[in-house]
């Protein structure tokens, strides 16, 4: 299922991987390391502008890496802001 930021990108010809909604509702992106920058620019000029929280795992042993960033649009006078999940998978050779 896309959400509106995914389709936002696809709008704009931005190269990501909807997963879904975690069990809160935010939408999850999948983004290419390569790409990561250039996306990070783009969201906090859509307006995600605060970095709630990243974290990195192990996907499976001596597998990949996943860096991981919850976004929030923050915006005076707005008592739910939009938030959104950003996943960035790596090689362990080269994270």
């Amino acid at each position: 299922m896309q959400g509106r930021l995914s389709a936002w990108l696809v709008k704009h010809g931005l190269v990501h991987r909807s997963l879904g909604f975690d069990y809160q509702g935010i939408e999850t992106l999948q983004i290419k390391p390569e790409d990561w920058h250039s996306i990070a620019v783009i969201l906090y000029v859509y307006g995600y502008n605060y970095l709630r929280s990243q974290c990195a795992y192990d996907v499976a042993p001596g597998g990949l890496l996943a860096s991981v960033y919850h976004l929030t649009r923050i915006e005076y006078g707005i008592d739910q802001p939009e938030e959104v999940c950003i996943k960035v998978f790596v090689p362990r050779k080269n994270p």
